[in-house]
């Protein structure tokens, strides 16, 4: 008999604590993550911080956490967190203990790994009671976007090709007067044209001026990238890493332009996590325009929407009020995509090939240097 009054007692208290303990588990229990960063570049160390509050009189003998988190972001190892890893998430499960009227923070260091926009819909939370006779769980709601820009390339990583382009774009921003654009008056100097002369300036101060021109308007630039690795290529990219640094290259190129006041823009003939929002980013200025590019960037899908020259020739379709420049970024050459170009500097348009590849040296054919020779002449002259 004192054994069964012993077991008896034993039941009511695993009943009782269960009752306590188990069923109300999750109530007054609150949780919030947060990172530090909600937009970093690929390569950044970032924090997640995780903070668990129990509001109630009655401590929590056990909580579980789950959360399915992208695989592109590398959490450093801890003791009281298990991950089991996949190609695309990865499900982090982490155990707790707490006491009554307690606040628990926790900071978990990670390197964001790989580019792209990456949502966090929920985490899962289950409690329970010393013996698992009650182990209620609930979803909690997150609703986290997390975006993640290409890494930008170093000074000594860029092609060539880009550098000579560049240079050839800074120099033309400078040094070209634009006739539309007056600035002030100035002396005559020899060869200055008769219609530029300042009649009443020159009245004034007895010596012959002229109106003072300023200098050309910023470039708008147009970054193209071809999604292709090969002229074979079908649907899919094969070639990821070329094309991941061809993007990166994209990037650069875009933070350089819109670093130094230009107006940039960024197209491609690739898919999109943003859809038609981000397959074609228009021309503009500034670093809120540059994040919406990256943006663009982040979201940019590894397989062929159209075929690159299909692009070229919407581009040249498009109305302008005066030539802008491209900047085609594009790991391999084809008679197709240097018609296009051609067609493309026949509108009036100045074309710039650059990128990586085995059949692209990022040097720019001579059928195209001689067409952007014959039209850079035809602006001087213009000008003159």
């Amino acid at each position: 008999m004192a054994l069964l009054g012993f077991l008896i007692l034993v039941g009511l208290i695993v009943v009782v604590q269960g009752w306590l303990l188990g069923k109300p588990a999750l109530a007054r229990l609150d949780y919030k993550r947060d990172f530090s960063k909600y937009t970093c570049r690929a390569g950044e160390r970032i924090e997640m911080v995780e903070t668990l509050s129990n509001r109630k009189m009655l401590p929590v003998p056990w909580l579980r956490l789950e959360a399915m988190l992208p695989s592109a972001l590398l959490f450093a190892r801890s003791d009281d967190t298990s991950v089991s890893e996949g190609n695309i998430y990865q499900n982090h499960t982490s155990l707790f203990t707490l006491p009554p009227r307690t606040k628990l923070t926790r900071t978990h260091r990670i390197v964001c790994q790989t580019r792209g926009i990456y949502k966090i819909d929920s985490a899962a939370m289950t409690g329970g009671d010393l013996f698992g006779l009650y182990a209620p769980s609930k979803k909690i709601d997150l609703n986290m976007r997390m975006v993640i820009y290409p890494s930008l390339l170093g000074d000594g990583e860029l092609p060539i090709s880009w550098k000579t382009w560049q240079g050839e774009l800074a120099v033309r921003r400078w040094i070209v007067e634009d006739p539309f654009l007056i600035t002030g008056v100035r002396e005559y100097a020899q060869g200055d044209p008769m219609n530029r002369i300042h009649w009443k300036a020159s009245a004034r101060t007895g010596r012959l001026q002229v109106h003072k021109s300023g200098h050309s308007a910023d470039p708008r630039v147009m970054i193209l990238l071809n999604v292709e690795d090969s002229e074979s290529m079908w649907s899919v990219v094969t070639r990821t890493e070329l094309i991941e640094r061809q993007l990166s290259l994209a990037a650069t190129c875009a933070s350089a332009l819109i670093g130094q006041g230009m107006a940039a823009g960024f197209a491609h003939n690739g898919g999109s996590q943003l859809g038609d929002e981000g397959m074609r980013i228009e021309m503009d200025y500034g670093p809120v325009h540059l994040n919406r590019m990256m943006e663009a960037m982040s979201g940019f899908e590894l397989k062929s929407r159209i075929p690159f020259q299909e692009l070229l020739q919407l581009e040249e379709q498009r109305e302008f009020h005066e030539p802008i420049d491209y900047l085609v970024i594009t790991a391999h050459r084809s008679e197709k995509l240097e018609q296009a170009v051609e067609s493309l500097e026949k509108r009036g348009h100045r074309v710039g090939i650059t990128g990586f590849g085995t059949t692209d040296s990022g040097r720019t054919s001579p059928k195209i240097r001689s067409s952007q020779n014959r039209v850079s002449a035809r602006n001087e002259e213009a000008v003159l």
